[in-house]
């Protein structure tokens, strides 16, 4: 079966679905395989509970059932993908391919995608990566989420790999580009932070050739070179804190969230956490703006905008401030957090930190240039979650830290020992599951 003849079937269903158990009736279901999963096993009770096809591989017991619904495919992750970048071409507005704004970077990618998602609503129907789905599998799903009134889609591209983003944006086919940061993340995947600058550079390298324009903050020298190298000024489309003459303003507890007051002398006041989120809202801001959003519209927008899963959240509780951004980290997001912290007035701080993953020979060093910079803040309490930090501390005798293996023990002690009274910074990667301790706090 060809590529037009499966849209053909595609175009007669309600969604698509890569999970029999979401399975609600009408659904185009592909039966994905992974290292431990194999959706071929289910793609029968995915038809069963109302699937109108299932897209399965060649070769596989299902594939020989006979069902008309049953479609065989050589790979379903490449049918999957194939399928989305044909409806990407093939969706028109106006007589013109939908406009597909694609995004990368070390931080900020999902804040800032949903930043710019809520100001381009403002005068647009906008389709955007729902949460994180931003890999291989994520990437496709949110290209067949464009609708026949969708106008402008947002599309997320995360990487692991050096190759990774050079995949997504053959899928995604991107006509401008916005890269949030370049710093030290998934080193183990890309080897070094020049690894880092060429992998989320694949995304300009697609849009140079191609002739599109992206937006760029001027603020980061990275980003301002890399993309010297590749553009014409009449492709950059410039944004930035400083490049806009505006001013971050300090938080406090009367005023914790970021503020940002522009160079007319206008507020912005936003419900993010964090200093290091003035970039994402400039980017929004900028792409709106581009697009014909007024300005005082993107303002609106911006600040309507309140985050979740403990992105940049800021949380008063009974006894505490949090500032959760739990989420992830790495060595970039953690500086970023902890200046912010620094910056934040408060007659007690306390910064909980866990992990960061994924950063292979230079994980020791790196946890041991936040531990010294943590240190150096002179908090008033710093608890230390996970094994990397264990090594970070050996030969420290008498650090004031404290340390624990696990967010389950750095719970437990925090029941024995209330905290009250401090603002507290909650961050670590994934696997480290931070999160685990806001409940004590």
């Amino acid at each position: 079966m060809n590529i037009a003849e499966l849209y053909s079937l595609y175009k007669e269903c309600s969604r698509v679905s890569t999970d029999s158990r979401a399975i609600e009736g009408g659904e185009m279901f592909f039966a994905l395989k992974g290292e431990n999963f194999d959706g071929n096993l289910y793609a029968g009770k995915a038809l069963e509970l109302g699937a109108r096809y299932a897209v399965v591989n060649e070769g596989t017991p299902v594939s020989q059932s006979g069902d008309p619904r049953v479609i065989p495919v050589p790979d379903t992750l490449e049918a999957l993908q194939a399928l989305a970048r044909h409806h990407r071409e093939n969706t028109f507005v106006g007589g013109r391919r939908i406009t597909v704004i694609g995004l990368t970077g070390t931080n900020g990618k999902t804040t800032t995608k949903e930043l710019i998602t809520r100001v381009l609503s403002e005068r647009y129907n906008v389709a955007a990566t729902k949460g994180n789905l931003n890999n291989d599998i994520g990437v496709p799903l949110s290209l067949l989420s464009i609708g026949e009134d969708t106008e402008i889609a947002v599309i997320e591209m995360g990487a692991n790999h050096p190759d990774d983003i050079s995949k997504l944006v053959k899928v995604s086919e991107p006509d401008f580009g916005l890269i949030t940061n370049v710093g030290k993340a998934h080193l183990l995947g890309f080897g070094s932070f020049e690894g880092v600058k060429r992998a989320k550079g694949q995304l300009y390298d697609y849009i140079a050739a191609h002739a599109g324009e992206v937006f760029l903050n001027a603020d980061d020298p990275e980003l301002t070179g890399m993309a010297k190298e590749r553009f014409h000024e009449d492709k950059v489309n410039l944004y930035g804190i400083r490049y806009m003459g505006a001013e971050v303003l300090p938080s406090s507890a009367e005023h914790p969230f970021l503020r940002i007051r522009l160079s007319d002398g206008s507020l912005v006041e936003t419900r993010l956490a964090g200093a290091y989120n003035a970039p994402n809202v400039a980017a929004a801001m900028a792409v709106g703006m581009h697009f014909g959003v007024s300005l005082e519209d993107a303002v609106s927008a911006v600040c309507s905008y309140v985050p979740k899963n403990n992105r940049s959240q800021m949380e008063k509780t009974e006894r505490n401030m949090l500032i959760e951004d739990a989420y992830n980290a790495n060595p970039t997001s953690m500086t970023a957090a902890l200046d912010n912290l620094s910056l934040v007035e408060a007659a007690r701080k306390a910064a909980f930190i866990g992990d960061m993953r994924e950063l292979g020979e230079e994980s020791v060093s790196e946890h041991k240039k936040v531990l010294d910079k943590v240190l150096a803040m002179d908090l008033d309490l710093v608890c230390l979650v996970g094994d990397e930090f264990r090594k970070a501390l050996e030969g420290r005798e008498g650090c004031s830290a404290k340390w624990f293996a696990t967010s389950d023990e750095l719970a437990s002690w925090l029941k024995e020992n209330q905290v009250d009274g401090f603002t507290i910074l909650v961050k670590g990667s994934r696997g480290i599951q931070m999160e685990k301790v806001i409940p004590e706090l």
